[in-house]
């Protein structure tokens, strides 16, 4: 037995009353000592203090199982921020430009995101076909968008991914197909799935120069890299497009993950 529970133990029974011998005759204090270590190499109470050292370390382990979730449910709500800020940011730019460049997902996105806030403005636009459209959309098409997206939204990435890859398969030519092709990165980074998230964002700036998710592709290429800890071409990517996109809300996101790098030492 470690002399600290020797003595904390001794410690504990000398504050306790020593029955009817303490009345008839006082005890020096080396007597009850000696006494009580005769008590301490008692089997009974060895077993006790084993079971309390046991005790102490399985709550050390339960409070560092405790700060791993914690870590864990602060960073996955850093990501679902990131994604709603994201939404936000489109909503905002069709509201100025008069929604003919925004996609319905955006609209449909930062709504569901809104009506989590008590203190939220409902948003009501009317949804706007893609700028690269050069015809209108089947129903089924859209459906086809809509049901990907919902996926999406409802967290089931998954599925969410394999509906958008459906969707590229069967209208690559698509209106919604740069829309497509970003939110299906989007599953990939949500779902940790990073280098099938930085090939997806790739493709949209490689395949769709023209699209207004190029910006959005580029951001989450600066953000992939970095959960990859590509700590270069994190900076590279984010610097360019914060001097490229320079006065802009999503300038703001690229500067802001840079102070963070700065900040982790990266």
């Amino acid at each position: 037995m470690s002399s600290w529970y020797r003595y904390a133990a001794i410690g504990v029974m000398l504050t306790l009353p020593m029955g009817a011998q303490a009345a008839k005759k006082p005890e020096s204090l080396e007597s009850r000592v000696d006494r009580m270590e005769r008590v301490l190499d008692s089997k009974g109470l060895m077993q006790m203090m084993q079971q309390l050292m046991e005790l102490q370390q399985e709550l050390d382990t339960l409070r560092g199982q405790n700060e791993v979730l914690q870590h864990e449910i602060k960073d996955l709500k850093a990501r679902q921020r990131e994604l709603y800020l994201d939404m936000d940011r489109r909503i905002q730019e069709m509201g100025a430009s008069g929604g003919r460049s925004v996609a319905p997902a955006a609209a449909a996105g930062a709504a569901a995101g809104s009506a989590t806030s008590s203190s939220a403005q409902p948003v009501s636009v009317k949804p706007a076909m893609p700028a690269t459209t050069s015809a209108e959309p089947s129903q089924q098409e859209r459906q086809a968008y809509k049901q990907a997206f919902e996926r999406l939204k409802q967290g089931r990435y998954d599925a969410s991914i394999k509906e958008f890859q459906g969707f590229l398969k069967k209208y690559p030519s698509s209106g919604y197909a740069s829309n497509a092709q970003y939110w299906l990165g989007e599953a990939f980074y949500v779902n940790k799935q990073y280098p099938q998230a930085l090939e997806e964002f790739k493709k949209v700036v490689d395949k769709y120069p023209d699209s207004s998710k190029v910006s959005d592709a580029r951001l989450k290429l600066g953000f992939t890299y970095y959960e990859l800890g590509n700590w270069d071409q994190a900076r590279n990517t984010l610097k360019s497009l914060s001097k490229d996109e320079s006065g802009t809300s999503i300038a703001r996101l690229a500067d802001k993950r840079l102070q963070r790098m700065t900040q982790e030492g990266h």
